[in-house]
Parts: structure tokens; C-alpha cells; sequence
């Protein structure tokens, strides 16, 4: 394992060998600014993984939250903003300026591009490749990523009621089955969320989205 740069990793990580943190940014514009990493507590991070340093063009800062379960050769580039108890299958390959919200999961070798946001409790399969922004709780896969339904089994595990999962299976229809625009879809979503807290998550997402979403 080697630890390089401006980094601060918190308490009871597991840091596996042959793991490369808080090296410089693989960015041309790059001229050694004092960027940093920062990790915090409890994470798995598995073999070969490479986590670069941030850049000035940027927060200056990569950041990973706490209990994260980050599996062998996953790349988390400049700028990424991981949040908390997320899951990295192996091969997981994120580009820079990425956000990662808590509890989503990325499968196996999937690619995600610049500058794109996942969504909490979102989920990918194994070889996805993700252009643009994932909802929350939505299930994706393929090259390019589409969506295919919500994560019905994830949102079981951590305790979302019935109801709940009722609720997000209606806001997904209205996003992807209803035939609305975007841009009308956001507003029955918003909606939505007068009466669903759970769904206020998606609505948000939608109003902040960077690259759109897939479609």
C-alpha cells in the first residue's frame, strides 16, 4: 500500500495491499497544487485500488465518506465525492468530479463519465456504462446505461416500507413510463413528494441534475 500526497484517512479503515492513495490527479492541467484525499471511517478498501488527490479546478479535494465497501482495482478519480455506506464491485472505474450518494451501488466493471452524479440507493449491473446522471433508487444497465426499474431488493434491506417502495415505483413510472418531458415529469414529481418523503430525495436530484438523466 502507499499513502502519497496531502491525505487524511480516518479511523478503523481496512486497507488492503498494493492499494495507491491520494496520488496526483491523472489531469494535465495539474501543476502541483497542494490538493488532498480525504477518507473517513470504517471503510473496506480492497486490492489495487487507486484514488487520486483533487484539483484546483475543482473543490481541491476527493473525498470518501464512512462505511464504504470499495472492491479490488476500482479507480476513484480527481474530485470524486463519495458519500457513506456505498458498495464498488470490482473494476469500478469513476472519472473525475463524479458524486457517489450514500447506499448506491455500482456492479462490477461498470464506467462511470465526468462529472456525472449517481443517486442514493441506485443501483448498477455488472458492464454498465454511465453517461449521464442516475436517478435515485433507479436500477441501470447496459452500454449506454437504462434505467430498469427501481431497486426494489436494496430498498427491502434497509427497511423501506411497502408503502414506501409503492410510492417510488409510481414516481419511476411518471419519470419513465408516463410519457411526459423531463421538464414535466420533475414538476409531478415534485408533487409526489407533498404527500411521499421518500420520494423529496428524487425530486431534488432531478432539480440539480448536471448531465440529465438517463432515459
Amino acid at each position: 500500500m502507499i499513502i502519497d500526497g496531502h491525505t487524511r484517512i480516518g479511523v478503523e479503515n481496512k486497507i488492503h495491499s498494493f492499494s495507491s492513495l491520494g496520488g496526483p490527479p491523472q489531469d494535465k492541467k495539474y501543476a502541483d497544487e497542494p490538493t488532498s484525499l480525504i477518507i473517513g471511517d470504517r471503510n473496506t478498501v480492497r486490492e489495487f485500488c487507486t484514488f487520486n488527490c483533487g484539483t484546483a479546478q475543482d473543490a481541491g479535494v476527493t473525498r470518501v465518506g464512512n462505511d464504504n465497501w470499495i472492491m479490488a482495482y476500482v479507480h476513484l478519480a480527481h474530485d470524486c465525492q463519495v458519500g457513506n455506506s456505498t458498495i464498488f464491485a470490482n473494476n469500478a472505474q469513476i472519472a473525475g468530479h463524479v458524486y457517489v450518494d450514500d447506499h448506491a451501488i455500482l456492479g462490477g466493471f461498470t464506467v462511470v463519465h465526468q462529472f456525472v452524479s449517481i443517486g442514493a440507493h441506485s443501483i448498477t449491473a455488472m458492464g454498465t456504462i454511465l453517461l449521464q446522471d442516475l436517478p435515485p433508487y433507479v436500477t441501470a444497465a447496459g452500454n449506454t446505461a437504462k434505467p430498469f426499474g427501481i431497486n426494489v431488493e436494496g430498498l427491502k434491506r434497509r427497511g423501506f416500507s411497502a408503502a414506501e417502495i409503492a410510492a417510488l415505483r409510481k414516481a419511476y413510472k411518471t419519470l419513465y413510463k408516463s410519457g411526459l418531458t423531463l421538464e414535466q415529469a420533475k414538476e409531478a414529481i415534485a408533487a409526489q413528494a407533498s404527500e411521499h418523503p421518500e420520494i423529496g430525495l428524487l425530486s431534488e436530484f432531478l432539480a440539480r441534475t448536471r448531465r440529465s438523466i438517463i432515459r
